[in-house]
């Protein structure tokens, strides 16, 4: 596979990537059709036809009938599904249910339909994205490596029901990724296998399969948690007495869950895995994958072919391609299983598409991203010829 621009998969990669660009280029259109998607899904389900789902013909409807909820006023709706008592919310059995880490709180339980788990398999994009921008198509000889949390983590009793949870990571690897032609290493069953346990222990396990299994192969991929892939190079070097640079060839780190992926974590992590390796920021959450970088910018671009965005800023809620460069608000998503989800993330704009999640919608996350810009230690353009600047 060479790294000619005229390489034959190229337009196979192009199309996979088309829909999110097309939808960029007219935000507006590409959210009422998603929205009118929704409206479908929702229709088949208690909560939507409570709300007049199949009544709803626009954005301004959609408001009026359907309440913005947190996942503290959706949880007793999810417990009656996890009784068993699917058509609640859902249109469909959830695969898995996914539970957050409860790094800001109380872990939160987030159902995965078949349709959910389908639009995730766009987390892709960040990686075929940057193989087209950079015409790095050798990438895609190699392997992935798997440092998923568990699929399987634990059992909820709810209603004499047993409900298995683990992390969207892993049901993600478990049911979307392990179709596609990249291979992964380890295997997510050879990770469930080990447990779900979260101490010291459990996670040493799980680095030392991974190194184990995959030393000896070409991986030239790695995407998940940046903060996961910072305690893995920390332990090879303690435990093996090498990075990961000096084992593998990266040339694509594609990561997220947490803020700050391309300024404060950017050093550390190119010192890990190689000043080489291409970094691409992906913004997504349990509760779905929504927006991933594009270019040398750095920055997420969001999905607007797969959910619909809204963000509540001190002028009230408007759609989040409305936003103006410099604003700031608390991102509200629907999603094939939750309408009008505020998922409780600050997203700052840019120059059209450009976003950055600066933290939790908590009342000083706005104060500690302030002093980080004055003290210059984010990557954030000062200068608003930095700031126009337009990518590719």
């Amino acid at each position: 596979m060479t790294n000619s621009a005229d390489n034959p998969i190229a337009p196979i990669l192009q199309a996979f990537v088309q829909p999110w660009h097309d939808a960029l280029a007219d935000p507006p259109a590409a959210q009422e059709r998603v929205l009118a998607d929704l409206l479908k899904i929702y229709a088949r389900t208690e909560y939507g036809r409570d709300h007049g789902a199949e009544q709803v013909g626009s954005i301004d409807d959609y408001r009026a009938a359907f309440p913005v909820k947190t996942y503290a006023d959706y949880e007793p709706i999810l417990r009656r599904v996890m009784g068993g008592d699917t058509g609640a919310l859902l249109e469909a059995e959830p695969l898995g249910w996914a539970m957050t880490r409860g790094t800001t709180g109380a872990s939160k339980y987030i159902p995965m339909t078949p349709r959910d788990l389908e639009q995730r398999h766009n987390a892709a994009r960040a990686v075929i994205q940057y193989v087209l921008h950079s015409r790095r198509f050798d990438i895609l000889l190699g392997a992935n490596l798997n440092l998923s949390f568990p699929s399987i983590v634990g059992s909820l009793d709810v209603n004499d029901r047993q409900i298995e949870y683990g992390y969207a990571t892993g049901i993600y690897v478990k049911h979307v990724a392990a179709r596609t032609p990249i291979r992964t290493i380890p295997s997510q069953e050879a990770i469930d296998e080990l447990g779900g346990d979260a101490g010291r222990d459990a996670w040493n396990a799980r680095f030392e399969l991974a190194y184990q299994t995959a030393r000896d192969e070409n991986i030239t991929i790695l995407g998940g948690a940046a903060q996961v892939m910072l305690k893995f190079g920390r332990w090879l070097h303690k435990t093996h007495g090498v990075y990961p640079k000096d084992v593998w060839n990266f040339g694509v780190l594609s990561l997220g869950s947490t803020a700050g992926i391309n300024s404060t974590h950017r050093p550390r992590l190119l010192a890990l895995y190689g000043e080489n390796a291409g970094l691409v920021e992906i913004y997504g959450a349990t509760e779905g994958m929504f927006g991933q970088q594009r270019d040398d910018r750095r920055f997420w671009v969001p999905n607007y072919d797969l959910y619909v965005f809204e963000v509540e800023t001190k002028n009230g809620i408007k759609m989040l391609h409305e936003m103006k460069p410099g604003e700031t608000g608390s991102l509200i998503v629907s999603t094939p299983v939750l309408p009008r989800y505020k998922i409780l993330d600050l997203v700052r704009a840019f120059e059209p598409p450009h976003f950055l999640c600066i933290g939790r919608d908590r009342q000083w996350t706005r104060s500690v991203y302030w002093l980080r810009r004055v003290m210059e230690l984010d990557v954030l353009p000062r200068r608003r010829s930095e700031i126009t600047r337009r990518g590719d």
